[in-house]
């Protein structure tokens, strides 16, 4: 009988001190951050949601006043352009991961540069190099490589990398440039790693919003993605991962 009330005490202050927060995400860590979230609620009992999206597209939820607590966003550029603003806090800022951007076909076996130089395809999918970072990647892998230009009328683009997934896993492109994070997840197919001398590094950056200052939930799950173990698990989803100070 005392062991059942002790663990009904127990149950009762986990749940009186559970907490909830929701995180603002970059498509392409879609499984690493359900992952992170599966762990870190078994460790704490706080609840985590997200919201999944373009890098673009989430920093203009947040301007326009999301209930977010924390953004982890594909690049390095809006964090710190919120920090600017004001609304982010700068000594949260830092790297989570560096990812790798990747020439993906279910069906085409040679898959490099040459490949994309032959044009002996009908389309090829992107994210929007206007709102996605890696869609902005793509574009400057296509720039250097001077086709650009010349596959315009190829480009099939998506809002985000999971859309540019998408066209190419129905068909709708025969390739296209993903996350290796996405190929790490459910490999088929074949795959071209993009030498990172032709895009600027995908540093993706993750800060404390300025209205969750305080909150010791959010506090604690940036705590928790610094971990050695999540680190760890970081990297086995395909991205680098940088010593954080």
């Amino acid at each position: 009988m005392r062991i059942f009330t002790l663990f009904v005490l127990i149950f009762i202050s986990l749940a009186t001190h559970a907490g909830e927060i929701t995180l603002a995400v970059a498509a392409n860590f879609a499984t690493p951050i359900e992952e992170i979230n599966r762990l870190f609620t078994a460790k704490t009992g706080h609840t985590v949601k997200v919201s999944l999206g373009a890098t673009g597209q989430l920093y203009s939820q947040i301007k326009n006043g999301a209930p977010f607590q924390l953004f982890f966003a594909a690049d390095k550029e809006r964090p710190e352009k919120l920090v600017k603003e004001g609304d982010a806090v700068e000594k949260s800022l830092f790297v989570y991961s560096i990812g790798k951007l990747v020439l993906w076909s279910p069906k085409v076996k040679q898959l490099d540069e040459n490949t994309l130089k032959n044009h002996k395809f009908q389309h090829i999918a992107i994210a929007s190099p206007k709102i996605a970072s890696y869609g902005e990647a793509a574009k400057q892998a296509l720039i250097k490589l001077g086709l650009w230009d010349g596959l315009q009328k190829k480009l099939v683009q998506g809002d985000t990398i999971t859309q540019a997934y998408q066209f190419i896993a129905t068909d709708s492109a025969e390739m296209g440039f993903i996350a290796l994070s996405q190929y790490q997840t459910k490999p088929e197919g074949h795959y071209w790693l993009v030498p990172q001398e032709l895009y600027q590094p995908l540093e993706q950056v993750a800060v404390l919003l300025k209205k969750a200052e305080k909150d010791e939930v959010a506090l604690a799950f940036l705590d928790f993605v610094k971990t050695k173990e999540i680190r760890q698990l970081i990297e086995k989803f395909g991205y680098s991962v940088p010593t954080v100070k």
